[in-house]
């Protein structure tokens, strides 16, 4: 059985989201969007105000697909220390895939849309934001329950903490993307996130 045809506004959201992600925000343009997706200018604009109004679906709809994962990755029924584990893992398989669909490394969307936007558009740095409040909120989490465990110190600022991992993972995959290599994360980023935690010193 055939599947079902996206609709429209989903269908612009998805292509938005390639693009974006493959290239950047600014080198790709409605028409772009509308030319790839197969959809007429007018339709764009009945749904959407502006690029950056699409943008932020764009980044609503990775966000969602993160969630479903993490939802997993970070169940309270795992132990702590294997979720970050399993994170770095969905992470490298994740770009990997995208790696190999695109032709080359693209990173993270969240940050090359923000390194682009976040200080010109107020709409999209208050969606940066609310990403990595959700982000982090799975981090803390998991340090919490590392510190029960006394794999940590129990002194750690968690939120502090919660956010140098976000800092990390996407500074790897920057570097990642600037060099258009993968061995970036693939090589030390696990062994350096648990070093950043402080599992080492306290194993």
């Amino acid at each position: 059985m055939a599947d079902a045809p996206k609709d429209t506004k989903q269908l612009l959201i998805e292509t938005a989201t390639e693009l974006i992600w493959s290239e950047s925000y600014n080198a790709v343009s409605v028409d772009e969007i509308c030319k790839k997706a197969d959809v007429k200018k007018g339709s764009f604009y009945h749904f959407f105000p502006s690029k950056a109004h699409l943008a932020m679906e764009a980044m609503d709809y990775c966000m969602c697909n993160t969630k479903g994962h993490y939802d997993d990755l970070f169940s309270p029924t795992r132990p702590p220390l294997e979720r970050f584990s399993l994170m770095v893992s969905y992470i490298i398989e994740q770009q990997k895939e995208i790696s190999a669909q695109l032709g080359h490394v693209c990173g993270c969307p969240f940050a090359t849309l923000g390194s682009e936007l976040a200080g010109q558009d107020e709409l999209i740095g208050k969606k940066i934001n609310e990403i990595c409040a959700k982000k982090t909120a799975y981090y803390q989490s998991a340090l919490r329950d590392l510190m029960v465990e006394g794999l940590i110190s129990s002194e750690t600022d968690v939120v502090a903490k919660s956010h140098d991992i976000f800092a990390f993972i996407v500074g790897h995959l920057i570097m990642a993307r600037i060099h258009n290599d993968l061995g970036f994360i693939e090589n030390h980023m696990e062994k350096s996130l648990l070093d950043l935690i402080g599992i080492n010193r306290h194993i």
